[in-house]
């Protein structure tokens, strides 16, 4: 069963029904660079005259992908204001450019921070608008929890979906990042829901499933890479799942 079985399956539970509210993420779980932040990457690098694959890319990323961690760690915030954001993210295409052997080329980790902070170089996934048409109704409140800058907000917007998440709670917005629970609760205080009867939706098990664990949330990880095969929890590859392991939670 697929996502049309989301509303069926939550509405067989005695009134009120068992989840009332599903939160998400939105980089990685709902919004992707478009075509792909490797086709976007090669593509600022090849207008400069670097030729790299974006299979290149992907390795350069390897390299930065504990700095996430790192800043949740040291407090950082970096998603709470330009300034910290622009720091923090030429940091991670320096140490990216580095690793592909263009350390020092001009100008680069400014035209991919404009690049990646440009709302039309973005789009939904393919299966967010099939999700969002099987939750459609009053039954389930839906909302956003997102380690993101301020600007989610245009690029929800541009994407047409802003007002499908009533609740929208970005850290760049909010002063307070995940995994913090604070930001969770936030939400759920708006929402008027417990944590019990609330799902959580994200792609990062230490961003995502485990705050959202921790809180009493049932947390749903969306795993579109196959990078976490053996996570332990709900796991799904795709939005269009979520009512098969909801209704099997």
């Amino acid at each position: 069963m697929g996502a049309p079985g989301l509303v069926l399956s939550l509405s067989r539970y005695p009134s009120p029904v068992r989840f009332r509210a599903i939160l998400f993420d939105a980089g990685e779980t709902l919004v992707h660079p478009s075509p792909s932040f490797p086709e976007l990457f090669t593509r600022v690098l090849a207008d400069e005259g670097h030729e790299r694959t974006g299979g290149d890319v992907i390795e350069a990323s390897k390299a930065v992908f504990h700095r996430f961690s790192e800043a949740a760690r040291d407090g950082e915030l970096w998603t709470t204001s330009p300034e910290r954001s622009a720091r923090f993210w030429k940091g991670v295409y320096e140490r990216m450019l580095e690793v592909l052997d263009l350390q020092g080329a001009n100008g680069l980790r400014d035209r991919l921070y404009a690049t990646f902070t440009n709302v039309s170089n973005y789009a939904l996934f393919d299966d967010v608008e099939p999700m969002l048409a099987a939750l459609a109704g009053p039954d389930i409140a839906l909302g956003i929890v997102s380690n993101f800058e301020a600007w989610l907000e245009d690029l929800l917007g541009h994407l047409g979906v802003r007002d499908r998440f009533p609740v929208r709670a970005i850290s760049g917005i909010e002063g307070v990042e995940k995994p913090d629970p604070v930001i969770f609760e936030r939400a759920l205080a708006r929402m008027g829901v417990p944590a019990d009867r609330s799902v959580y939706v994200g792609d990062n098990p230490e961003f995502d499933v485990d705050p959202a664990r921790a809180l009493g949330m049932t947390a749903v990880l969306i795993d579109r890479r196959g990078r976490f095969p053996d996570h332990e929890g709900l796991r799904i590859e795709d939005l269009r799942a979520l009512g098969r392991v909801l209704e099997a939670a």
